[in-house]
């Protein structure tokens, strides 16, 4: 079974500095936090969950789940996150998602490990752009970023290029997510009549 080889991984530790400063994670959505959408898709995927958070921590551990901070303490993006959890993790590979995108597929893991390859990490392209926040990577892979974020980097792409990540492409839209109110607000609207 596919899951049982899978650690999820929501990246919950960013600034939300489009949403005003709020931690985006709990902005509560259809009355409950946005994180738990996350968890009802990523749950039925994978054998256990992380949540890798840099500020309210106990909110986040009400759900049950581990969560982990940065490694560091300077909020330096997704890379940072994923570092914590390659460290944390026990599983062979780690499904990451971020916290901001409520409508991610529920067969995300089944189609990155099918198409990855014999490569040791992929990432998401929904036929426009990356989304290489949507990653599954092999936890063999935590040395050579431990290197690449002490030299001082932080870009998550050029990472992924330097690892030979292969882009595994979703349908258009794929990747919706809410980084502003009013990203929150239609998402809403389009959801309360379903």
């Amino acid at each position: 079974m596919v899951s049982q080889q899978i650690t999820g991984v929501i990246l919950a530790g960013g600034l939300g500095r489009r949403m005003g400063g709020q931690d985006k994670g709990l902005i509560t959505l259809l009355g409950k936090p946005l994180y738990q959408h996350i968890v009802a898709r990523l749950e039925p995927q994978v054998s256990q969950i992380i949540i890798n958070a840099n500020r309210n921590q106990d909110q986040y551990r009400q759900s049950g789940f581990s969560v982990i901070s940065d490694l560091n303490n300077d909020f330096s993006g997704p890379l940072a996150g994923m570092q914590a959890a390659l460290h944390t993790a026990t599983t062979d590979w780690l499904l990451f998602v971020p916290c901001d995108v409520p409508d991610f597929r529920l067969t995300l893991a089944s189609t990155m490990l099918l198409n990855r390859g014999n490569s040791l990490a992929c990432y998401a392209n929904d036929s426009e752009r990356d989304h290489p926040t949507f990653a599954l990577l092999h936890r063999s892979v935590k040395q050579r970023l431990d290197a690449y974020l002490k030299r001082g980097d932080r870009k998550l792409m050029l990472f992924m290029q330097e690892i030979s990540a292969k882009c595994v492409i979703f349908p258009t839209g794929s990747f919706a997510n809410l980084n502003t109110p009013e990203d929150r607000l239609y998402w809403e609207q389009q959801h309360k009549s379903l």
